[in-house]
């Protein structure tokens, strides 16, 4: 994949938006928002991987993560990346869920740079 990092940084400059890591994942009279199906019994668990600071989700020997920055009080969502062998199972979307339940965790504000998380959590917004 070819990357122009003049326009990363104009496009992550354009993306960049606070979401409060407080809001409730689950659908309430509040919020309105559908979380979507629950997991799989035996579905993988997204993991937090503090020294490659990004949380990953390993299926059939592949591993989908998402690139994430701590800094300053907040965590920033940077890069969304699944194989193409694992797309269409909803991984990004439990990567950013477990990065939100994080953030919330910790009490740091969420930053979202990633265009796929940032447009996750609009569709989940409502």
């Amino acid at each position: 994949m070819t990357r122009n990092t003049s326009d990363d940084r104009t496009l992550d400059e354009t993306l960049e938006e606070t979401f409060p890591a407080s809001d409730a994942p689950a659908n309430t009279v509040e919020t309105g928002i559908h979380a979507g199906a629950p997991p799989e019994p035996d579905a993988p668990v997204a993991r937090d991987n503090p020294q490659a600071h990004r949380f990953e989700l390993t299926v059939e020997g592949q591993t989908a993560f998402l690139a994430y920055e701590r800094k300053d009080g907040a965590l920033a969502l940077v890069h969304t990346e699944v194989p193409t062998g694992l797309r269409g199972r909803h991984l990004g979307e439990r990567l950013v869920d477990a990065a939100v339940a994080a953030a919330h965790e910790e009490h740091l504000r969420l930053v979202v740079v990633c265009p796929f998380a940032r447009a996750y959590l609009q569709r989940r917004r409502g």
